[in-house]
């Protein structure tokens, strides 16, 4: 790993715990809207150090869980981040043969549709790993805890994290 990769990964993790531990209020939640998790679809952009980046806050940052069982929401919800922005950063780098339409322009444009395909598979990894293991944990019904964790990441992972991917796109920056 070189030093821009370290740079970067301790960019991701300490920016995942800021956001997370400040916005408290709304990331602990039955709804949860994590703010942080719209850093999650940015291994699109940034790869293996927003991967890692990501993993680490998350680790960071359910320390100060309110949850009774604080080590399996930090081992789980580090797993369920990490599994996220991995599955993300494929699906938004994979490549495909060239779809053109009967104009000869492209269908889909430097590939935004496999970005929003990667925010989504991303918001869908994490709810269905984190509302799996807080219904174990709180004893609740599974189908709600998916629901309120499915709406919190479709807000940030395609809500925010989209957006963010387009602008870094947009502006060159990686």
């Amino acid at each position: 790993m070189n030093v821009k990769n370290l740079a970067l990964t301790t960019i991701f993790a300490a920016l995942y715990a800021v956001l997370v531990i400040a916005l408290a209020g709304i990331s602990f939640q039955l709804v949860q809207v994590r703010v942080a998790d719209s850093l999650i679809p940015l291994s699109i952009v940034f790869g293996w150090p927003a991967v890692i980046g990501v993993t680490i806050g998350c680790v960071i940052s359910n320390i100060v869980s309110p949850l009774p069982s604080v080590m399996i929401d930090i081992t789980l919800g580090a797993s369920a981040n990490f599994c996220a922005s991995l599955v993300a950063w494929r699906i938004g780098v994979w490549k495909r043969r060239n779809t053109f339409d009967t104009r000869g322009s492209y269908l889909i444009t430097k590939g935004r549709l496999n970005h929003f395909l990667g925010c989504l598979a991303a918001a869908l990894v994490v709810t269905f790993v984190v509302g799996t293991y807080l219904a174990v944990i709180t004893g609740m019904e599974l189908w709600i805890w998916w629901l309120g964790i499915g709406v919190g990441s479709l807000i940030s992972m395609c809500g925010i994290g989209y957006p963010l991917i387009e602008i870094l796109k947009r502006i060159q920056l990686r």
